[in-house]
C-alpha cells in the first residue's frame, strides 16, 4: 500500500467526536451489594460549582479518578496557585491543547472559574485530609508499575499517536464547535443552573469528547469497569476498617467524577464487577 492509500485510509478513519452523554447534575447512589454506599458526584472541571449543587452527603472516604502521582501533582499545585494565582491557568492557555481551549472558553463565562488544580477535587481533598483526624484518601487509578495498567496506557498512546489522530487534530475547531451545540440538548434542567453555567456544561462535554473519544469503545469500557473494580475496592477497605458495632452505619464512600462522564461509570459499577483490593495509605 503507497503513501497516498494510507492517508486516505486515515482520513476515512478519522474519529468523529463522541456521543455526548446526559449531563446531570445531581449526584447518583450506588449501593453496593456487600455493603456501604458508593456516591458519584458530577462536577464541571476547572470550576467551582455553586453550594447548591454540592453533595450534602456525610462520607467516610473519598476516592478520586486520579493516581497518586497526580493527587501529589495537585497539592503542589494548589501551594504554587496560592503563591501565584492563575500561574497553572495562565500555562494552560499557552499550551495549545484541548485543556487550554477549554479554560479560553470558560474565562469568557460569567462562572467560578476557571482555576487549576481543579477546585472541586482540591476542596474535597483538602477536606478529607483535615476532617476527624484524617479521611481516607483513594487514588483509583493505577500506578505506573501495576502491568496491566502499563498494557493499557501503551495501546492508550497508540490510539493517539495515529495519523488519523493527527489528521483529526485539523478539523478540531469544527468538531468542538459541533459537540458543544449537541451537548446543550443533553443538560439537565436544574434550578441551580443558569445560562452561563449550562454554557460552561457544554464546553466541558466538548473538551471530554476531545480527551476521551481517541480511545475508542473498547478502551473507554475496560478502563471504566477497571475502575469500578477499584472503587469497589476501597469501599470494602472503609467497610474492613469501621469500629465492629451492629449500631454502625455502613460506610459512604464519595467519588468526584467530571459531568459528562459519570454515566459511563455508573454503568461500569452497576454490574458490580469483582472488588480490586485497593488500602488506604498502601502505594497501590
Amino acid at each position: 500500500m503507497g503513501q497516498n492509500d494510507r492517508l486516505i485510509q486515515s482520513k476515512k478513519a478519522t474519529r468523529d467526536a463522541m456521543e455526548v452523554p446526559e449531563l446531570r447534575w445531581r449526584e447518583s447512589i450506588l449501593e453496593d451489594p456487600e455493603g456501604g454506599v458508593i456516591v458519584l458526584w458530577p462536577h464541571l472541571p476547572c470550576v467551582r460549582m455553586p453550594s447548591g449543587l454540592r453533595s450534602r452527603r456525610v462520607w467516610d472516604g473519598v476516592a478520586f479518578l486520579l493516581s497518586h502521582n497526580d493527587l501529589s501533582s495537585m497539592r503542589e499545585e494548589e501551594k504554587q496557585d496560592r503563591s501565584s494565582p492563575g500561574v497553572h491557568k495562565d500555562a494552560a492557555i499557552a499550551s495549545g491543547t484541548t485543556l487550554g481551549r477549554l479554560v479560553r472558553e470558560l474565562e469568557e463565562l460569567d462562572v467560578e472559574g476557571p482555576r487549576i488544580p481543579d477546585p472541586e477535587q482540591i476542596r474535597l481533598l483538602l477536606h478529607a485530609e483535615n476532617s476527624r483526624g484524617g479521611l481516607p484518601v483513594f487514588p483509583i487509578e493505577p500506578d505506573l508499575d501495576d502491568i496491566e495498567w502499563s498494557e493499557w496506557l501503551e495501546r492508550s498512546a497508540q490510539k493517539q499517536v495515529n495519523v488519523a489522530t493527527l489528521l483529526s487534530t485539523l478539523t478540531l475547531g469544527r468538531r468542538w464547535s459541533r459537540t458543544a451545540s449537541s451537548a446543550v440538548s443533553r443538560i439537565v434542567p436544574d434550578a441551580e443552573v443558569g445560562v452561563e453555567l449550562g454554557a460552561a456544561s457544554a464546553a466541558c462535554a466538548a473538551w471530554w469528547s476531545e480527551e476521551e473519544g481517541v480511545l475508542g469503545e473498547e478502551l473507554y469500557s475496560e478502563r471504566d469497569l477497571r475502575f469500578a473494580s477499584r472503587i469497589r475496592g476501597a469501599l470494602a477497605d472503609l467497610r474492613n476498617s469501621r469500629i465492629d458495632d451492629e449500631k454502625a452505619q455502613e460506610p459512604t464512600l464519595m467519588v468526584p467524577v467530571h459531568q459528562a462522564r459519570l454515566p459511563s461509570l455508573e454503568s461500569a459499577l452497576s454490574v458490580w464487577p469483582a472488588a480490586e483490593s485497593i488500602i488506604w495509605g498502601t502505594e497501590k
